[in-house]
């Protein structure tokens, strides 16, 4: 666990497609344009309303879902991007949150899919509890980020742009 206000990347996954499956590695570029290097979702257009270039879930959220289920399935069947450990993440939007140079700003509840339950019956269900499906987020700046890395809540913005 980190300090108060802070945790560490302890995951970071990739899928070059939609129905992709879910590619984990130790490190990636982030950046306003195209989210995670690799990544097919997190492209950024001017004008775009794009809420979801990055994905982020808690360790223990997930954690908490297999728990309840009574089974174990890798963090990276979230589909999520980036894998939380030691930092509650803020269910407010417009938080910033800071892996070193790279900044983003949480948008909105990152809704689990009924993808979901294919992977596990009840799945789906399990991750709508407070906000356990995790954030999606918009970069505001870009960098590379690794497992490891600090992650912090850097500010709460007053607006969403």
């Amino acid at each position: 666990m980190g300090a108060r206000g802070q945790g560490i990347v302890a995951g970071i996954a990739r899928h070059a497609s939609p129905r992709a499956p879910m590619e984990e590695i130790e490190r990636a570029t982030i950046t306003p344009e195209f989210g995670v290097d690799g990544d097919c979702k997190g492209r950024f257009k001017p004008g775009d309303r794009n809420r979801r270039q990055v994905t982020l879930v808690e360790r223990q959220d997930w954690d908490s879902a297999m728990a309840e289920l009574g089974v174990s399935h890798p963090w990276s069947a979230r589909r999520a991007n980036i894998l939380v450990d030691g930092l509650d993440l803020p269910q407010v939007a417009g938080t910033v949150l800071r892996i070193g140079e790279v900044r983003l700003m949480v948008m909105v509840e990152c809704d689990p899919c009924q993808r979901m339950d294919a992977i596990e019956p009840g799945l789906q269900a399990a991750l709508k509890q407070d906000w356990r499906g995790g954030v999606c987020t918009r970069v505001l700046s870009g960098g590379v980020i690794a497992v490891g890395d600090v992650i912090m809540v850097d500010q709460v913005m007053e607006t969403i742009a």
